[in-house]
This record gives C-alpha cells, sequence and structure tokens, in this order.
C-alpha cells in the first residue's frame, strides 16, 4: 500500500455540502495529522437545473455524477455525500469506504416567519406547505388532504429565503441539515417517524472512494460506524430492490433497537391518497435481506399497482 502526503476530497459547494465535507476532513485530519487535505468543489447536475423538480429530470446521480467522473478520473481521493443522494447501485470501480454516524434522521416543520406556528397542526385548513420531495408531499397529503403542496428547489440557504419571501405556512425540512447549518432555533416542529418516514440514508454521510485504493480505504476507515452502516444497508436494499429514486414516494427508517434491526417502509401515491406500508425486524448482520424482503410484502401488498402507476405518469 502506496503511502500519500495529501489527498483531496470532492464535495458539492453548497453551504452543507461544504460543512459536511469540513467535518470529513477535520476528523481526518484528527487521525492523520501529517496529512496534507484539500478540498475541491465540484457542480453537479443537481446543482446547475434548479428550475424543475427533482421528479421531472431523473434521480440516477443528480448529486453525484460529476463528482464520481473526478474520482474515477483521480483528480479527487474521496467525495463526501449525503447518503441519500448516492444511487444505490454504485458506478463500476467506486465504493463506500466509510459511512459516518448518523445525525437525526426526522423531517423538520419550519413555519413562515410570520406566521409563527408552533406545530405543523397549528397550520389552519388548505394551507400551503413547501416541499421539493415527493416522499414528504405524499405523507403529508395521506396526513392533512386539506393541504396545498408547492414545489421548492435549491439549497438551504436558498429555500429558506424562499420561504422568508412567499406567503407559504411553512415547509419541511430533513433536520440533520438544518441542525448541521446551526439553525435549530427555526425548527417549529420535529415530526415522529411515525408521521413521515425519512428518505433512505437521511442523516448519514458516505465516504465514496476508488475500490483499488487501499491507502485511502485505510484512513476513512476509522470513520466507519457499524450501526449506521447495518441500518442504512437495510434502508437501500428496499430501495434498490423497488428501483425507487426521486421520483417515487418511499420513505423508510432503519435502526437497531436491543440488538434487533428493525425497519419501516411506506410507498405512496403522489397526491397520498394511496398508501402501502410494513415493517420487519431481525438480526443487524442481515439488514440487507431484511430490506429486500420488506419490498417484495410492500409489492405484493399493493405497492406494485402504485409504482406502476407513478412510472406510467413520468412517460
Amino acid at each position: 500500500m502506496t503511502s500519500r502526503t495529501k489527498i483531496v476530497i470532492g464535495t458539492r459547494g453548497s453551504d452543507l455540502a461544504l460543512w459536511q465535507s469540513n467535518w470529513v476532513a477535520e476528523e481526518l485530519h484528527r487521525l492523520h495529522p501529517a496529512l496534507s487535505i484539500e478540498t475541491k468543489t465540484i457542480k453537479t447536475t443537481g446543482d446547475q437545473i434548479l428550475d424543475s423538480p427533482l421528479s421531472k429530470i431523473g434521480d440516477k446521480g443528480l448529486f453525484t455524477k460529476e463528482i464520481e467522473r473526478a474520482l474515477l478520473g483521480n483528480t479527487i481521493d474521496l467525495a463526501v455525500h449525503s447518503l441519500k443522494d448516492l444511487p444505490t447501485n454504485l458506478t463500476d470501480g467506486l465504493t463506500i469506504g466509510a459511512i459516518t454516524e448518523r445525525e437525526d434522521v426526522r423531517d423538520v416543520f419550519i413555519s413562515h416567519p410570520m406566521k409563527k406556528y408552533t406545530s405543523l397542526s397549528a397550520v389552519p385548513k388548505r394551507g400551503t406547505i413547501a416541499t421539493g420531495s415527493l416522499r414528504r408531499k405524499c405523507q403529508l397529503l395521506n396526513h392533512r388532504p386539506d393541504f396545498t403542496i408547492v414545489d421548492i428547489r435549491g439549497n438551504l440557504k436558498t429555500r429558506r429565503a424562499k420561504l422568508e419571501e412567499s406567503d407559504w405556512d411553512g415547509m419541511l425540512l430533513a433536520k440533520a441539515g438544518v441542525t448541521r447549518l446551526g439553525w435549530a432555533e427555526i425548527i417549529s416542529e420535529v415530526l415522529p417517524p411515525t408521521l413521515i418516514l425519512p428518505a433512505v440514508g437521511q442523516g448519514a454521510l458516505a465516504i465514496e472512494i476508488r475500490s483499488d485504493d487501499a491507502f485511502v480505504a485505510s484512513i476513512v476507515k476509522p470513520l466507519e460506524h457499524i450501526i449506521t452502516r447495518q441500518a442504512t444497508t437495510g434502508e437501500r436494499s428496499l430501495l434498490r430492490y423497488l428501483e425507487g429514486g426521486c421520483q417515487i414516494p418511499i420513505g423508510t427508517y432503519g435502526r437497531i433497537e436491543s440488538g434487533k434491526f428493525i425497519l419501516d417502509a411506506v410507498v405512496g401515491s403522489i397526491d397520498g391518497k394511496k398508501i402501502v406500508r410494513g415493517a420487519i425486524a431481525g438480526e443487524p448482520a442481515d439488514s440487507g435481506n431484511l430490506g429486500e424482503t420488506l419490498a417484495k410484502e410492500l409489492l405484493v401488498n399493493g405497492a406494485d399497482a402504485i409504482l406502476e402507476e407513478i412510472r406510467t405518469m413520468g412517460n
């Protein structure tokens, strides 16, 4: 294994992405003080197309493709992604070197600052909520069919500004991103997974590396959090089997409780009128197989018809 004195981290350029890559850089520097670490910002397709919903512009590697190209081209040595942005089938020649300990997986409701709602239930009938996620839209409409949902894109700073300039009642975001940017004070309510199941991998960071780079594999290995790896492996296995992406409303939450792996999942129609839920439990080491088993159960229980309808709409 060749030892190197410098590595380059590839990242998106948003405040949250830079926070994530800087956190990884600091952890690596703490573990390897002699190592020189540089960060390289790369613009992805998802960052460049901001005037269309994610569901309309495809889902395979929207926020990762250009970064992976740099990784394969040896212009960077590792990439830091939000795990929820990383496709379940990785590009040949690449692997996940480490999955970091997960932040809070839940979504949050953020009220319009002039309306100051303390909870989602305080929003009056026919209120307007912003989200760029079909997963959130589906589950929210299932809970409150009276809501009007508006699409919102852009990084967290952009979304916050759009909310403040709008007449909307509020928006939904992932708690992990809001917390990492130091914005906890704008959270009106943390939404339980029983109300809205999170996205696959939400709250975890993935460190992607070249499969044949033994040196980088060795330096990122200490950042691996085995419990998060097991939990998200189950989630990603379920998503892979369902062939879901940005255009399909799928929520899932895997965790280890009392030594058991538990996985909840939901597949729903975009309007929230049809919902199929399921759960499974077993050994943490078997989380991948359990995720696939639950996916099969969901399909048998009606998710296949929902997914087929959504795919037909997209064609």
